[in-house]
């Protein structure tokens, strides 16, 4: 049996694209009438606290986000499977997102509107793409297409993660050892990396104080649509202030909603969407995860299972 134990999200229309899927195989949700021991399997997001009372025979969990941090985090949490969501469409719609936003920066965008609204014609003309270094920090899947989709675009990409890995045509650096050498090099830093204890809190004044000068006119710029626990949002506004950040384009934030008082709003270097930079698709889920459960009830392995000890 599949229980769905969903919040924020249409949690109706995701069952009802389940049991097409895998009919005839049992699917319940929230306040169907199910003896919780016959559930196997749990598809979730943002579960609540009591979300897996009685749950005594899970076979896995799976998670509707690619993220896991948050739901590796609850109180609860059975000590089963974790299978996190990997799919092309999620992938390309997280790209899509850092494609834009790191083109608008490179194409000084900031720059540009300010002399709109204070009608200035000052041709100031950007730099080369390849002479624009993108460094990407995480280099997992997402990491990974984003890199493969801005090489085309010829810009200069580097990458940083925790252990190392090989990319054709992207500079490659690992480890706590490597950073500062990363930073040094990087003019756009687009944050793709997993939320873990190493990693909380990366987005600081220290790490955008690394940053390379004199690449971009204005300054060095942060692109995050990954974790909102990744940044310190009180250093993100000082170094928007003081010159130390060009501009920032932020999806994911410390407190979400982002609070009415927050400064970032008011900051015109400071562009924000507000958690959309990939979305998981219904159709793709459905199908994947459908894929997964029968492949699991054929005997055959759970795919993409998160490594507990790393977080991801």
């Amino acid at each position: 049996m599949l229980l769905l134990h969903l919040s924020d999200v249409d949690e109706a229309s995701w069952a009802e694209k389940f049991r097409a899927a895998l009919a005839p195989y049992p699917v319940v949700r929230r306040g169907d009438g199910y003896d919780p021991k016959a559930v196997r399997y749990i598809f979730v997001w943002k579960p609540k606290p009591d979300a897996f009372d009685g749950l005594d025979n899970l076979t896995a969990i799976l998670s509707l986000g690619a993220g896991v941090d948050a739901l590796l985090k609850h109180p609860h949490l059975p000590d089963a499977p974790v299978v996190r969501f990997v799919d092309e469409d999620l992938s390309q719609r997280m790209s899509d997102y850092v494609v834009a936003h790191v083109t608008m920066h490179h194409r000084l965008h900031t720059r540009f509107q300010a002399d709109q609204a204070a009608r200035r014609w000052v041709q100031l003309y950007p730099p080369a793409a390849s002479q624009t270094v993108v460094g990407i920090m995480g280099m997992g899947v997402l990491g990974q297409d984003a890199a493969r989709r801005l090489l085309p675009l010829g810009f200069t990409v580097r990458s940083w993660s925790r252990t190392p890995k090989a990319i054709d045509g992207v500079e490659g650096f690992a480890g706590a050892e490597s950073f500062d050498a990363f930073l040094a090099g990087t003019d756009i830093l687009v944050n793709l990396l997993p939320l873990t204890p190493d990693t909380a809190g990366i987005l600081n004044a220290d790490t955008f104080g690394k940053l390379r000068r004199g690449g971009l006119d204005g300054g060095p710029v942060l692109v995050n649509p990954a974790r909102g626990g990744h940044q310190r949002e009180a250093d993100i506004v000082r170094a928007l202030g003081d010159g130390t950040l060009g501009a920032a384009s932020l999806d994911v934030f410390e407190v979400e909603p982002l609070p009415a008082d927050s400064p970032l709003w008011d900051i015109p270097n400071c562009y924000i969407t507000p958690h959309i930079a990939a979305i998981s698709n219904e159709e793709a889920g459905v199908a994947y995860y459908a894929a997964i459960i029968k492949a699991h009830e054929a005997g055959k392995p759970l795919i993409n299972v998160v490594d507990r000890s790393r977080g991801y």
